[in-house]
């Protein structure tokens, strides 16, 4: 039942046993509204016989989709209040998003950008919008990193990709250059010497963020990819998003957490689920993922931690939102919470 090449309809995924004959209709359904896309990686992780697979329920299209909640939206982190240029969104001081292309290798069905991307979404940038987005990065002299996303900027041809870090190798301002991908992990064939050689660019330092969210995603040919990508050079961060059913518990998060430290990707952000169309079912309070992010302190390394983020609805940015460790004291001192939940005063008394 392993697929050799990506699904892409309601079909396709009949006939790779990931839903039921008499699941078609509803799928189709969703497949209406939001872009399906299944890598043969991805479609060969997939536990048939669970029904609450955590990789089928990241790829897998589901009828909940179509109840949208009165708080949810279509741009849900505000890409295009910050957009002046077509594919720029510029929404803190030193650093733009590139959006070059809107496309994926896989549609995860939690997206916060789902309303743009797939086949119905906004498409890859034209020639002329390129230029002009270059030409904003380089009238800017502020914008000191550049962040590849989309979309996922390695579903373009090496060719173009190096021609996109080669123009950014022009602008002397650029010192930073970050790719945002899924394909290290949902379609690891790809990261190839011709591909890595096209991240780098003259004078840039590169960092790639690997997105995962459950540690089976990490196969074995996902872990040479990483590890291809390590050995050339390309520092390594995580992108991980706290999902209901896929890894809304400590023990995962950190299999999850210690796998990326043994590849040398750097746990960076554990994203609260944004408020995107047809994504209830996926989301956990605040106060459940903070309670999650505490399970992991004490009890792993800190090299291990990531930083539990949440995008501020309506494009006001990222926010830190894990659970303070300190709170202050009546008689000015401080009452601090060890990894295991007991209080401390400090200074200490005496």
């Amino acid at each position: 039942m392993n697929a050799i090449r990506p699904l892409k309809s309601p079909t396709d995924l009949v006939d790779a046993g990931l839903i039921p004959p008499e699941r078609l209709d509803e799928a189709a359904r969703v497949g209406e509204r939001y872009a399906i896309g299944i890598t043969p990686t991805m479609a060969a992780l997939i536990d048939r016989n669970d029904p609450n697979d955590p990789i089928a329920r990241q790829f897998v299209p589901d009828l909940a989709e179509l109840t949208t909640t009165a708080d949810e939206r279509a741009d849900p982190i505000g890409d295009l209040t910050h957009s002046q240029v077509e594919g720029i969104v510029h929404r803190y001081p030193d650093r733009v998003l590139l959006k070059a292309v809107h496309v994926c290798p896989v549609f995860c069905r939690f997206c916060f950008r789902r309303e743009m991307v797939g086949p119905q979404g906004l498409g890859t940038l034209s020639p002329e919008a390129m230029d002009k987005a270059f030409a904003y990065i380089a009238e800017h002299s502020e914008i000191w990193e550049v962040i590849l996303t989309g979309g996922d900027p390695l579903v373009l041809s090496p060719r173009r990709l190096g021609e996109m870090m080669a123009r950014l190798g022009a602008i002397a301002h650029v010192k930073v250059v970050r790719v945002h991908t899924r394909v290290p992990v949902v379609e690891p064939e790809r990261i190839d010497a011709e591909l890595i050689a096209a991240l780098k660019a003259s004078g840039k330092t590169t960092y790639l963020a690997v997105h995962a969210n459950h540690p089976r995603e990490l196969t074995p040919a996902a872990r040479a990819a990483c590890e291809r990508l390590a050995d050339a050079g390309i520092a390594l961060l995580s992108q991980t998003v706290l999902l209901r059913g896929i890894n809304d518990d400590a023990a995962i998060l950190a299999e999850l957490m210690q796998a990326f430290v043994e590849l040398r990707i750097r746990p960076y952000y554990l994203h609260h689920p944004d408020l995107a169309p047809g994504t209830s079912h996926f989301r956990v309070s605040i106060a459940e993922g903070q309670a999650i992010v505490a399970g992991l302190r004490g009890k792993i390394s800190g090299l291990c931690q990531p930083t539990y983020i949440l995008d501020i609805p309506g494009g006001h940015g990222k926010a830190p939102i894990g659970a303070s460790s300190i709170t202050k004291l009546a008689d000015g001192r401080h009452a601090i919470t060890d990894f295991r939940g007991n209080v401390h005063a400090y200074p200490p008394e005496g």
